[in-house]
């Protein structure tokens, strides 16, 4: 019987919620509120949660090994100073929709040693006439995924002002194919450059749709779904970030980097840094002139783990500090 609760339980509390639901004194945990959520395994552990588990079972009791968690908690509590990002997107209703990605970056500043303050910012209010007094406060700009029309402006102009101020920058799904709308429109002048997601008819979509993906007409869980390998270049940011030439990342998409216009986007400083193992598939774009502007096809986020947080976060924080 596992309590919550927002203060100690008094044992003759639990003796007598003991009593009434018919388990034993030892067996009623109390789930008391933390401080941080990281903090509730060991909380749990320390009321003797997996105790009463493994003697029910009728298992052996082995020997707690929380000593790295415990180590990283005790760097969560410490942290010192603060980094605030802008999350620009489109669902801000709901904040939880970008649970991850928060989690995420607040990952990458335990690792830094740094608190992350985010800022959840509607892409759909933003404007080039607003763009500055709205982001002007942030060390870092990071745009995630998504799917539809609905905000994408916003997007790109805020895309464009991590561009052009030499603001730390990471792209996320969307926010890499945006990434290279901005680049194409802005630096190649190809004004009308798109996705095809959003506009069939112009004739430099930048983004279109991938190859296998063509024939089909059932939306939904046929998107390229799950964990992919990638290749990244040595020399590149991507390489410093994951000291490492392969990688897995999980993907959700649909639409893809068209190559048709990758010479002229790496001639004019839009740089591929990590494709799928046969070259085929670019995962990885990167500015190597700027201070931090990287992108990926992938959702990094979805392996992000306080003890162990994603490469692109722990370095998006790093090149906010510096």
């Amino acid at each position: 019987m596992v309590c919550r609760s927002e203060m100690e339980i008094p044992e003759e509390t639990r003796n007598k919620i003991a009593l009434f639901c018919n388990v034993r004194p030892e067996n009623v945990i109390p789930n008391l509120t933390a401080s941080n959520l990281y903090e509730v395994p060991l909380m749990l552990e320390k009321q003797g949660l997996a105790v009463a588990a493994c003697k029910h079972l009728r298992l052996d009791k082995i020997d707690s090994k929380n000593k790295n968690w415990e180590a990283m908690i005790e760097k969560v509590k410490n942290v010192s100073g603060t980094i605030k990002i802008a999350i620009v997107g489109k669902y801000m209703q709901l904040h939880d929709s970008y649970l991850s990605v928060s989690e995420a970056l607040r990952h990458g500043g335990y690792a830094n040693g740094v608190s992350v303050e985010i800022g959840y910012i509607d892409s759909e209010k933003i404007t080039p006439g607003n763009i500055h007094q709205t982001l002007k406060e942030y060390d870092g700009i990071l745009v995630p995924g998504g799917f539809g029309e609905r905000g994408i402006p916003g997007m790109i102009t805020s895309i464009k002002y991590a561009r052009e101020n030499n603001i730390p920058f990471l792209g996320i799904c969307l926010g890499m194919q945006m990434a290279v709308v901005e680049f194409a429109r802005d630096v190649l002048e190809l004004k009308d450059a798109n996705s095809e997601e959003f506009d069939k008819k112009t004739p430099n979509q930048v983004i279109h749709i991938m190859e296998t993906q063509k024939e089909i007409t059932k939306k939904g869980g046929t998107m390229r779904l799950g964990s992919y390998p990638c290749h990244i270049a040595k020399g590149s940011l991507a390489y410093k970030v994951y000291g490492k030439e392969d990688i897995d990342e999980r993907h959700r998409h649909r639409f893809e980097y068209n190559n048709s216009f990758k010479e002229k986007l790496e001639l004019a400083g839009l740089k591929v840094s990590g494709t799928s193992p046969d070259g085929t598939l670019v995962e990885i774009i990167e500015i190597p002139t700027h201070k931090f502007f990287i992108a990926g096809q992938f959702h990094p986020e979805f392996k992000s783990r306080p003890d162990k947080p994603a490469p692109l976060f722990k370095e998006l924080i790093k090149a906010c500090l510096n």
